[in-house]
């Protein structure tokens, strides 16, 4: 409420459209640090970032940190070896980051 003139009286604030959209524009621009379209460019820059993260990890996870071979007949080989050493459940994929093969012992269903 804003103090009017006289003694303990108080008023509302103005009902007008301007007096309104000025307020709200001086309570965005203390909340936001700016206008709104700033905010939403924010928030996209935060989930491109967060994007970029996540594929990141998911390169070293499935690419990366893995034994890479050059055709699919040499992942064979190496999978028949680990079978005949007691490793058995693995499948062979081709890499979409690198080109190459990599071992899986989680299989594509």
């Amino acid at each position: 409420m804003i103090p009017a003139f006289g003694k303990g009286k108080e008023r509302m604030g103005s009902k007008k459209r301007a007096a309104w959209s000025k307020a709200k524009s001086e309570f965005l621009g203390a909340a936001t640090g700016g206008d709104m379209s700033d905010l939403f460019a924010r928030e996209d820059e935060r989930r491109d970032a967060l994007d970029a993260e996540r594929d990141e990890a998911w390169r070293y996870k499935s690419c990366e940190r893995k034994n890479r071979y050059d055709t699919r007949a040499e992942a064979e080989a190496v999978m028949a070896d680990c079978e005949n050493r007691g490793r058995r459940g693995l499948a062979c994929y081709k890499c979409e980051y690198c080109g190459g093969w990599h071992l899986t012992s989680h299989p594509w269903k």
